[in-house]
């Protein structure tokens, strides 16, 4: 399907326990009133400065209202300054559940009809989900130790 050929919404937002895919969500944004279109995929690292040791696998938990809470960040940014210029859309998708090195945690697309809105936008996004959606990561290690990040 085409963007021409449909309408999606302006704020596709979303919690899943299945494996992202980044194309299916950049899909969700486009439009023919958009000249720009972008993708953040945040991976599964081997590395974090908290862990001690080599990460093998994260697990992500999530409250229950961590969907709504991701459609109230992107509702506020595609009503932001960007948008003056022109439609902004866009999604997120987070994972939850075991995620091994290398599998996608976090998609976030954003079209616009510009694209410094878009990427302005779309570093916004990703950014105020990291503090601002109840989301949390177990960080297993090579050395069977675990760290939990973002708890309050």
């Amino acid at each position: 399907m085409h963007a021409t050929e449909h309408a999606p919404r302006s704020v596709v937002a979303g919690i899943s326990e299945w494996a992202l895919d980044a194309a299916a969500v950049e899909e969700s944004v486009l439009s023919p009133r958009c000249g720009a279109a972008l993708t953040f995929t945040g991976i599964v690292r081997n590395h974090d400065p908290e862990a001690a040791g080599t990460v093998t696998s994260l697990e992500y938990s999530a409250h229950p209202d961590a969907g709504t809470v991701l459609e109230g960040i992107l509702d506020r940014h595609r009503r932001g300054p960007q948008a003056a210029g022109g439609e902004v859309r866009i999604a997120a998708v987070h994972r939850i559940g075991m995620l091994d090195v290398g599998d996608l945690a976090l998609v976030v697309s954003v079209a616009s009809a510009h694209r410094a809105d878009a990427f302005e936008v779309c570093r916004a996004v990703v950014e105020d989900i990291k503090t601002e959606a109840p989301i949390w990561k177990k960080q297993q290690t090579a050395a069977g130790t675990s760290h939990w990040v973002g708890l309050p």
